[in-house]
C-alpha cells in the first residue's frame, strides 16, 4: 500500500502504475521539462522507470512521488516527492507543477507538507533542493520555506543551485 497525504487544499497521491499515462504528461509538459527534464522529452519507457523506483523507494524508505490533486476540483496539478539526485546521501525535495496551477501556493503548501514529513516520519535531520541557476520560481520557494542557498555547482554545463533547510531542535 502506498501513501496518499492530505495537505489544507491538495490530495497527494503515490504515483502507481495505473497514473502511468498522466504522469507522463505532466513530465512531457514543455513548461515542467524547461528544467525539470533538462527540456528533454521523456519516453513513456523512462517515466514508467521513475513509477518503478518510486514504488521500490515507498516500499523500503516509505518515499516518493506523489501526484498533486486539488482538492476542490480533483484535478491534476504536477507532483511532488522525494528522489536521489547527484549521489548525495539522502533524497532531494523534487516538485513540478503544470502551468495553469503556478501562482497559487500549491508549490509552497506541498512542499512545506513534504518538509515536515520528511522530518518527522523519515526522522531526516535536514533536507536538500537543488535546481537550475535561471528558475527563478525555484529560487524564490526554496526561500519562502526558509532554505538557505549553501553550494552553487556546474553539473553537465548547467549552473545549479543546492539549498539547504535543518531541522529546528
Amino acid at each position: 500500500m502506498y501513501l496518499s497525504l492530505n495537505t489544507e487544499r491538495l490530495q497527494l497521491k503515490a504515483v502507481t502504475e495505473n497514473e502511468l499515462y498522466v504522469f507522463h504528461e505532466v513530465l512531457v509538459d514543455p513548461f515542467v521539462r524547461k528544467y525539470l527534464c533538462d527540456d528533454k522529452i521523456l519516453s513513456l519507457a523512462q517515466a514508467q522507470e521513475f513509477i518503478n523506483v518510486s514504488q521500490k523507494n515507498f516500499d523500503e524508505q516509505q518515499f516518493g512521488l506523489w501526484l498533486m490533486y486539488t482538492k476542490s476540483t480533483h484535478e491534476l496539478i504536477g507532483f511532488v516527492g522525494f528522489w536521489y539526485f547527484f549521489d548525495e546521501p539522502q533524497p532531494q525535495l523534487l516538485y513540478a507543477l503544470l502551468p495553469n496551477a503556478t501562482k497559487k501556493g500549491y508549490a509552497t503548501e506541498a512542499v512545506s507538507y513534504l518538509i515536515q514529513y520528511g522530518f518527522k516520519q523519515l526522522g531526516y535531520k535536514y533536507l536538500m533542493a537543488s535546481c537550475d541557476e535561471p528558475n527563478f520560481e525555484s529560487r524564490k520557494l526554496a526561500e519562502r520555506l526558509g532554505m538557505k542557498l549553501v553550494e552553487r555547482r556546474d553539473v553537465n554545463e548547467k549552473p545549479l543551485l543546492f539549498f539547504r533547510i535543518d531541522q529546528k531542535v
